[in-house]
């Protein structure tokens, strides 16, 4: 399945996509969130769709789509997790896989503005495949962890450099401003995706391909990735870890390439849709 949450910001709805279209589901009640997840809401969800084959209704087509999950507890990230990526940026290889966070109040809709802080001037992109957390997760072996996948969405990683590299060390800093973490359209379950260690990303600023990479690249996957974070943290469900970027974000070119206001960027990821923010600057 392909689940999406519609509607104004703050107020959204949930809704599955089928064949292309997006159905509204919000009679099954609540929101796809931890609650959702763990309570074993794809298989209510699943039941619910098949019960009403037919009789759902359509989502007009010029709604608002937002990210297709609820505020999660967590929005974890993996850094210079492809190998080109960690080069482009002068980085040595990590030996293990290097984590942070980005604040939850950072999270958008796919296709809504992504806004530039005040004072900053190093806006960025990275487009990233992400996982959502379907069952909660502590110390689990690298063998069971698909078991706790709910499933995958696709994420565009906006950073700021400036406030991630030159202001005290802490990437957290220029990686959750808001709208940085613009999610979806949909998540997609995990029984859609047969391989997801070949799936293609790309992004586009202005019409101009930047980025076009393969999680096939990864230096650490996605089993690995959610093994090694639970034994440091309990991941719960509809919490997300996106597992980092290819090259071609703007800080790797010279000169550097950065975000300006009137900026459009597009993306997407075989099997997760695409996605499409129009930059402006903060109050404007």
């Amino acid at each position: 399945m392909k689940l999406i949450r519609y509607g104004d910001p703050g107020r959204e709805k949930i809704g599955v996509q089928l064949d292309g279209i997006n159905y509204d589901v919000s009679a099954l009640g609540g929101d796809y969130n931890e609650e959702f997840f763990g309570d074993n809401g794809l298989a209510r969800l699943a039941e619910f769709v098949k019960a009403n084959e037919g009789a759902l209704v359509p989502v007009p087509a010029e709604t608002r789509l937002g990210p297709p999950i609820a505020r999660p507890s967590k929005i974890l990230c993996i850094g210079l997790n492809y190998r080109d990526h960690a080069r482009e940026t002068g980085t040595a290889i990590p030996a293990e896989p290097i984590i942070f966070m980005k604040s939850t109040t950072s999270l958008n809709g796919p296709f809504d503005d992504i806004v530039i802080p005040k004072n900053a001037v190093k806006t960025d992109w990275e487009v990233e495949f992400g996982v959502v957390i379907g069952k909660r997760a502590s110390y689990v072996a690298e063998a069971e962890a698909f078991d706790h996948v709910a499933g995958y969405v696709l994420h565009n990683d906006v950073s700021e450099r400036e406030f991630q590299l030159e202001r005290g060390g802490t990437w957290d800093k220029g990686k959750g401003c808001d709208t940085f973490a613009p999610i979806g359209p949909f998540l997609v379950t995990k029984d859609e995706i047969a391989d997801i260690h070949n799936i293609r990303l790309w992004l586009t600023v202005n019409g101009k391909t930047y980025q076009d990479g393969n999680t096939r690249d990864l230096i650490f996957n996605v089993p690995f990735i959610i093994s090694y974070v639970s034994q440091f943290m309990t991941l719960l469900p509809g919490d997300v870890i996106s597992t980092g970027t290819p090259a071609g974000v703007g800080l790797g070119f010279k000169p550097p390439v950065y975000l300006q206001p009137g900026d459009v960027v597009e993306l997407g990821a075989e099997g997760l849709g695409t996605s499409r923010q129009v930059v402006r600057a903060y109050g404007g």
